[in-house]
């Protein structure tokens, strides 16, 4: 989803001032184009090829990857690929991708004067929150009034943009955060944890409160997966990460799913441990594990391999930066090839804009990544392969 607060509408494509601002702008439908025109100019060309060349183009990559699974079922898999869905210079290694939803089972009893009746943040695993909405039902009308102060205060003094309302008789707490991509959750700002650090310090009913408690034990603040005892790292792909992408309670769409986390994961762990690990810290409070999906194992392509190699040249030739390739916790098509590496089109100090309000790409940026892929695929084309 685009989410909320884009100052144009988030799939018109503006061209507004040296930018394109749109969903997708720079994650990826503008590289895709660059990759398409790049085709484009080496057909036109006429230029000599000893390789075929292939534009594969998926639809599922935010979810389940089917489109890639069905095409590696029914087609030819290329010798050697790219996918222009990251940064420059070039992706050589790719942490694995664990999904899971959670399902908490809190009792019930113990009423006070406030009842959490639900609290929701997030849409999708692989982003960070950037909305949170509580809705309490607070029988003394002083006792709401009190607490109708005390979060303004709260927002106040955090510098936390929010807001309250009464609608039906229910109390409604509302505060933004800050979006990120899932794969660098310490880049944003999660909307859920302001609220849940603010409700801790209500006496809410028993199962309300037990599920803010598990919020604040077993997930807040805690982009590193310390508190789930899960934290793992390795010198090439770096530290493991864990975004909560979705907090929904009392349960999302009558499936019982309460959390869903995306989990990034470096080659020295695996999805075994790490679930085995969880399903031990969420017990005690009565958690399961309801749905686990796009179990990715870590991917890899050396440094030295002549893909990598070739790539980075036509990189360096047109750009002069000398930068080294990078490791990072996202993933993209490029693994979906046994050679297969991510190559740009996020040029060096460049803000992260994918899964934002008001996402762009720079006109020039375009341009010049378009450059690049027509040399990249003129490139591997000719490249040598030893089988």
């Amino acid at each position: 989803p685009p989410g909320k607060g884009w100052s144009v509408p988030p799939f018109s494509g503006r061209i507004i001032g040296d930018r394109i601002i749109s969903r997708g702008a720079s994650d990826d439908k503008g590289p895709t184009i660059a990759a398409l025109y790049g085709a484009k100019i080496v057909k036109e060309l006429g230029l000599p090829l000893k390789r075929r060349v292939r534009l594969i183009f998926g639809a599922d990559e935010e979810s389940e990857w089917r489109c890639m699974d069905r095409y590696n079922e029914s087609e030819e898999k290329p010798a050697v690929g790219f996918a222009p869905d990251a940064d420059f210079p070039l992706i050589f290694a790719e942490k694995g991708l664990y999904n899971v939803a959670l399902r908490f089972h809190l009792g019930s009893g113990g009423k006070t004067g406030i009842h959490l009746l639900s609290f929701t943040s997030g849409e999708r695993s692989n982003m960070v929150p950037d909305y949170a909405e509580a809705r309490l039902k607070v029988e003394d009308p002083r006792l709401m009034e009190r607490i109708k102060e005390t979060y303004l205060l709260y927002l106040k003094e955090k510098g936390y943009p929010g807001e309250w309302g009464v609608e039906e008789g229910e109390l409604k707490l509302a505060v933004k955060g800050v979006s990120a991509h899932g794969s660098l959750p310490e880049l944003g700002e999660h909307a859920g944890w302001r609220l849940a650090a603010f409700l801790n310090d209500l006496t809410l009913d028993q199962e309300g409160s037990r599920f803010i408690e598990l919020l604040n034990h077993l997930f807040l603040d805690d982009p590193k997966g310390k508190k789930l005892e899960i934290e793992a790292s390795d010198p090439v792909m770096g530290d493991l990460t864990v975004n909560v992408g979705v907090i929904s309670y009392p349960g999302q769409g009558g499936k019982g799913e309460m959390v869903k986390i995306n989990i990034r994961y470096p080659s020295s762990t695996h999805v075994e441990e790490i679930r085995g690990k969880i399903l031990s810290k969420i017990g005690p409070y009565g958690g399961e594990i309801v749905k686990e999906d796009k179990k990715l194992t870590p991917h890899l392509v050396p440094k030295d391999h002549p893909l990598v190699k070739s790539l980075l040249r036509v990189y360096r030739s047109q750009t002069g930066d000398t930068r080294e390739p990078l490791a990072i916790g996202g993933a993209t098509y490029a693994r979906s090839l046994p050679l297969g590496v991510a190559f740009g089109a996020t040029f060096p100090g460049r803000e992260d804009v994918a899964h934002q309000k008001d996402e762009y790409i720079l006109l020039d940026d375009l341009v010049k990544a378009t450059a690049i892929y027509a040399q990249a695929i003129y490139e591997l084309a000719n490249m040598e392969l030893v089988e």
